[in-house]
């Protein structure tokens, strides 16, 4: 296998970049911030700067004073960063925070199915009964894993999995093999049936994940790593040659979209050289789409599920977003680590 190529200290100067401008946006207490302040979280793990954490320490510092929120399942993503504060300033109060984000998920989020969780929102307006969205992999099936090894809490790390095996069950193509965006368990239909570039992301990065937390002996480990391994298998060979992928996989005159592409790419380095010419393509791909600034481009915005796909092309790409810079810092601080472990 092609060995993966780069500078170290052009890796580590992007992730300065992207870190520095992604504390000059403003987040509340939901995904955005969440998923911004997990890669910021894994650009630390890769780096140990810690000055990384201090912007992010006082920011839920100062959201802490108010209280939480009323909780939806993608707000509970703001609990990756509080395990990584607690884990480095052992502060009982992140922790705290953190079990009750999980104790509202085990007992107050909506569920349905084999126990499914309902895509739920911070915003009362939109409403999705009985809908499984891909994006729960992340937000909330890899924070119950998290938290339950921290706390060695089986029934939260067995509901995590859970959730894990009731997305397959709903999204993964067993043609394909890649992931849907949503299930409609009420229609009993994939709704516009788009393998969308980001939800494959949020799939295979956590997959990737999980990986690390489920022991080899655990039923579930096969099943999860057999899921992952027939995804990447497919998405590799829907790769375009900037190395990027497109917003609709599987449709190459859809636009390309740097988030998913991350988020896809970082799944690939987890599983060492087996990928490498396919990662060695979007890290250049990845690194031309990062401004002098520190802002990551090309970018789609928050994205439902779409009633068609001309919908899923139509979503805007012009601005930053804090998914666009936690995927980035995500796959950038994976590409650190090859070099760390490089087998």
């Amino acid at each position: 296998m092609p060995t993966l190529k780069y500078d170290e200290q052009v890796v580590a100067q992007a992730i300065d970049r992207v870190v520095e401008r992604t504390f000059r946006m403003d987040f509340s207490w939901d995904w955005p911030g969440g998923v911004a302040f997990y890669g910021v979280c894994e650009a630390y793990a890769a780096t140990g700067k810690r000055e990384y954490l201090e912007p992010l320490k006082a920011w839920v510092d100062e959201n802490m004073e108010d209280g939480l929120p009323k909780l939806s399942v993608n707000g509970v993503s703001i609990g990756h960063s509080l395990l990584t504060l607690y884990e480095v300033y052992e502060d009982e109060r992140y922790l705290d925070t953190a079990k009750a984000m999980a104790e509202y998920l085990t007992l107050d989020a909506a569920r349905f199915g084999s126990g499914i969780f309902q895509h739920t929102v911070n915003s009362e307006a939109y409403v999705f009964p009985e809908q499984a969205w891909v994006d729960t992999m992340f937000m909330a099936g890899y924070f119950l894993l998290r938290i339950g090894v921290l706390l060695e809490r089986e029934e939260y790390f067995e509901d995590g999995l859970r959730q894990y095996h009731g997305h397959e069950d709903c999204l993964q193509d067993p043609v394909s093999h890649l992931y849907y965006h949503g299930w409609d368990n009420l229609a009993k239909n994939h709704m516009s049936g788009v393998f969308w570039c980001r939800g494959n992301a949020w799939a295979a990065i956590t997959m990737a994940r999980a990986l690390e937390l489920t022991p080899v002996t655990h039923p579930s480990f096969m099943t999860i790593e057999g899921s992952l391994r027939d995804q990447l298998s497919a998405l590799v060979r829907l790769q375009d040659d900037s190395g990027l992928w497109h917003t609709i996989t599987i449709d190459p005159e859809s636009p390309l979209e740097t988030s998913g592409s991350a988020g896809i790419a970082a799944a690939l380095l987890t599983k060492g050289r087996l990928y490498n010419k396919y990662s060695q393509k979007s890290l250049d791909g990845i690194l031309a789409r990062i401004t002098e600034d520190g802002t990551v481009t090309g970018v789609s915005a928050g994205t439902a599920v779409m009633k068609d796909t001309h919908g899923y092309c139509h979503v805007p790409d012009k601005r930053i977003q804090g998914w666009g810079q936690g995927l980035a810092l995500t796959f950038l601080a994976e590409v650190l680590k090859v070099k760390q472990n490089p087998y």
